[in-house]
Order: C-alpha cells, then sequence, then structure tokens
C-alpha cells in the first residue's frame, strides 16, 4: 500500500493519492480504515512477536496524512470503549503501546452512539480546522481566542459560538420541546479530564420532569493536540450524540436515566474531583 518515507518506523501514505483519499481537508488528506500494519512498516523493537500479532490486525477508522509527504498525522478511532478486561481492550491497548513505540499520534474517541460513517468526516475537519487556528495560520503568534468561542451568527440568528459542535443538537431540543416531546429545552452538559487517563463530556436533556436523556464521549489525544481542549470536545460530541438520540427519544423510552439517578452519578463524580486535572467546576450541578 504505502512506502517508507525514510524517518523512522512509520510509512508515507501516497501523495499522489494512489490508495483512495476520502477527502482533502487544508493541506491533508483523509483515508478510510487502516491496519496499523499498513502505516508501520515491521515489527518495532521492544515490541514482542506475539504483541505485534495481535497490534498489526488491528484497524482504525480514519487516518489523517500531510498532504505534500504523506506523513501520518493522527490516526482515528470513533466508537464503544471495550468493556474492561475484554478481548478487545487488550488489543486496544497493544494497538496504542505499538503506536507508541513508532511515534503514530492517535485520537480516540469513545461513544456508544457515535460512528466514524455518520460523524468521522465533521469530527476530522473540526480539528483540522481547530489545529490550523490554534497555530495562528502562520505559526506567528497563538489565536487571542480559542477556536471553540469565536462568535458569530448561529442558524438561528442569534449570535454564540460559530464552532459549537452542539449547536444543531440545541436548536432540535428547542424543536423538540415545542413539539411536546422534552420537558425542557436546555441541553445541559458537563466535562473533566482524568489525570490518569481521558477527557469525558457528559451531555442531556429532560425527557420528562423526571428521567433524562443521556449521552457521555471520551476523548484519548496521545501526542496529538486537537486544537481544542479535549474535554470540552469531549462534551461537544456527547451533545452531537444526544442530537443524533433525539429523534427517536420517547417519553417512555427504557434508555432513560432517572434525574435522580443522574445527579447522584455527579456528585459521585465530584468527589473524586483530585483525580482531575483542573478539578471540577461544576458544583452547581450537584443538586437535584
Amino acid at each position: 500500500m504505502t512506502s517508507s518515507d525514510g524517518r523512522g518506523w512509520l510509512r508515507a501514505m501516497p501523495a499522489d493519492g494512489g490508495r483512495d483519499a476520502l477527502f482533502d481537508r487544508a493541506g491533508h488528506r483523509v483515508y478510510g480504515t487502516c491496519r496499523l500494519s499498513e502505516l508501520v512498516q515491521g515489527r518495532p523493537p521492544g515490541v514482542t512477536g506475539s504483541q505485534w500479532g495481535s497490534a498489526s490486525r488491528a484497524a482504525f477508522d480514519l487516518v489523517v496524512s500531510a498532504a505534500d509527504t504523506g506523513r501520518p498525522v493522527v490516526a482515528v478511532a470513533i466508537g464503544p470503549v471495550p468493556p474492561a478486561g475484554s478481548a478487545e481492550q487488550r488489543v486496544e491497548r497493544l494497538t496504542d503501546a505499538v503506536s507508541a513505540a513508532v511515534g503514530l499520534p492517535v485520537l480516540r474517541i469513545g461513544s456508544p452512539t457515535l460512528r466514524a460513517a455518520e460523524h468521522g468526516r465533521r469530527l476530522v475537519e473540526y480539528v483540522v480546522d481547530a489545529r490550523a487556528y490554534a497555530a495562528g495560520g502562520t505559526g506567528d503568534e497563538p489565536a487571542p481566542v480559542g477556536f471553540r468561542d469565536i462568535l458569530g451568527r448561529l442558524p438561528d440568528g442569534r449570535t454564540g459560538p460559530v464552532n459549537d459542535l452542539g449547536t444543531l443538537t440545541r436548536a432540535a431540543a428547542v424543536e423538540a420541546y415545542v413539539a411536546g416531546r422534552l420537558a425542557d429545552p436546555i441541553v445541559r452538559g458537563l466535562h473533566v479530564h482524568w489525570a490518569e487517563g481521558p477527557a469525558e463530556g457528559w451531555s442531556w436533556v429532560q425527557v420528562r420532569p423526571d428521567a433524562c436523556l443521556v449521552e457521555r464521549v471520551s476523548v484519548t489525544a496521545q501526542r496529538f493536540s486537537c486544537g481544542v481542549d479535549a474535554a470540552r470536545l469531549a462534551e461537544d460530541l456527547a451533545t452531537v450524540a444526544v442530537g443524533e438520540r433525539l429523534r427517536a427519544v420517547r417519553p417512555d423510552g427504557p434508555d432513560l436515566l432517572a434525574r435522580a439517578d443522574l445527579t447522584t452519578e455527579i456528585v459521585a463524580l465530584s468527589r473524586r474531583r483530585d483525580e482531575l486535572v483542573g478539578g471540577f467546576a461544576f458544583d452547581h450541578l450537584c443538586a437535584d
């Protein structure tokens, strides 16, 4: 598929487009599913044959490369988080270990709802644009306002953050409330970053006064900067996931979480603030 670019263990994707790319974005070329063995030229030192055998067959959903050199910029995986202790979790950890050994940046989006086919392109475009903005375009000075905080005209005519991925969900929630399908039109959320783990975002809407539709998304960025705070990105993606489920939500749905139980979970999260980067900033949500 590819050939080495002569700089380490990573292979270069074909700069001439020999392997069909899904799309280009701001100097980057984005490819679909790639096995780790397609990105790494052979078993790196420190990785056993058994480890390599398992990890090399693992696949990433998307690979972003530099359009001019083909050099991989980041490999992206989107989907459910493997259960603790499962074979899938073992393979994921091996894949991450091999990726670390060869210096391959990895971005994992953990979600029971989001999928690469439906949400991958928007995510990659967002991250590519955010990284370019954070670099100041020319790399001379950092951008004065964060990419996520740029204000502009929203689809409903209001002024707000135009790079909020949850904008469409917020509009859909208002429509669902007017139609009587939600008890409250406000999309709420929180985000944290575990000191020894991923960033995590929660988002929810009240379907009934006593029950909520809740989504949680984790963002794990290894040797990679998303251009925006990973925890805020996780919350925004959780809001996107809420929007996906709003289409079919029912007041009597079995997948709703009791509002009291959600509050209990938030309180439990707040009690672990010492394990979080920057602590816990959502104490106002601890009261039901």
